[in-house]
């Protein structure tokens, strides 16, 4: 008896939902995209930019965190055996951040360790710049995209509220649903890529910060190497 009574309600809800679907109303998204206005050009160009700068940094920064370590066991060897000519064409052999620092650092040898040491620090900040190339104008864009899509929706907003004062006592929904489409759509957008901006460029972050340590530990590592024929 419940299991009707439950189909039975069922049955009557869809219904309900039948009847006040309206037929040939299709959600596409591009449609609903061009229904934003002219604000969702600059939002699609961010979205672009966002996705460059994300895909150029994230390869570059990949490719200099991969550091052999074998490497700096091999430049070790060359410069315990005085061979420093040996490990400069190494360093140079090796297009890192790090080999570059290490570099700066061998044909510092004979110099005061602060000397030496002010070197590699110089070239280090050079090579971090390198890398967070680009990442001021990704965090710009995580904070102005939501901004832009903010402006779309006061914008549609007022549009709405023009054309209700213009309609007078003949107000219409559909005479209000551009300008309420502009408004919800360019909020929309404008958070999705403010989004996908802030995530994209903290994980750039988080990946130089990483890529830092490693550059921090091998100048240690150098440094020690030339403190050791002192003892």
């Amino acid at each position: 008896m419940i299991a009707l009574i439950l189909l039975q309600v069922t049955q009557a809800a869809n219904e309900a939902a039948a009847a006040v679907e309206p037929e040939g109303v299709s959600l596409d998204f591009w449609e609903l995209a061009l229904k934003g206005g002219w604000i969702m050009v600059p939002l699609f160009l961010l979205s672009l930019i966002a996705l460059f700068i994300f895909g150029d940094r994230y390869f570059a920064i990949h490719r200099a965190s991969k550091f052999d370590t074998n490497l700096m066991n091999q430049i070790r060897q060359h410069i315990q055996d005085g061979k420093i000519d040996s490990a400069l064409v190494l360093c140079k052999s090796t297009d890192k951040p790090i080999t570059r620092m290490i570099e700066k650092g061998i044909l510092r040898i004979g110099r005061p360790l602060n000397d030496v040491s002010a070197a590699i620090d110089n070239v280090g900040n050079l090579e971090v710049s390198k890398l967070e190339k680009g990442l001021p104008l990704l965090a710009s864009v995580a904070g102005g995209a939501p901004m832009i899509g903010f402006l779309g929706t006061v914008m549609g907003m007022i549009q709405a509220f023009y054309d209700m004062a213009n309609a007078g006592n003949n107000i219409d929904v559909t005479l209000l649903s551009s300008g309420i489409y502009q408004a919800m759509v360019t909020t929309v957008a404008g958070l999705i890529v403010g989004i996908v901006a802030y995530f994209a460029y903290n994980i750039l972050v988080s990946r130089v910060e990483k890529v830092v340590f490693k550059m921090e530990a091998t100048t240690t590592d150098f440094m020690d190497l030339l403190n050791e024929p002192a003892q």
